[in-house]
């Protein structure tokens, strides 16, 4: 897998769900303003801290970025924080239910 050419495509993504500009979203980081398009170009990769920023810019998790699978990482976010306050049987409950719930 390429990860540079995934981490750039995640990025522009994610930025364009949002409908931010790559100017934007440069400044609101604190870089910039060409930081992001270097970023989506290829010339360039975000640092480790700076890659935290940015999934912090987002609302997301490094774990979220990295889960194209995933439509709407706040609300999986969201549930996953909801679901840690369940019991067993209470979760055995939720399971069961998205099960029926996929096969519609």
């Amino acid at each position: 897998m390429d990860y540079a050419a995934y981490i750039r495509t995640r990025i522009t993504e994610l930025r364009m769900q949002k409908n931010i500009s790559e100017y934007q979203m440069s400044l609101e980081l604190g870089q910039n303003k060409n930081y992001i398009q270097g970023i989506s170009s290829g010339k360039a990769l975000p640092s480790m801290a700076q890659f935290f920023n940015i999934c912090d810019y987002f609302g997301i998790t490094p774990m979220q970025f990295f889960d194209a699978e995933s439509l709407h990482p706040q609300l999986v976010h969201k549930a996953m924080e909801e679901m840690r306050s369940l019991d067993d049987t209470d979760l055995l409950l939720l399971i069961s239910l998205i099960g029926r719930l996929r096969n519609k």
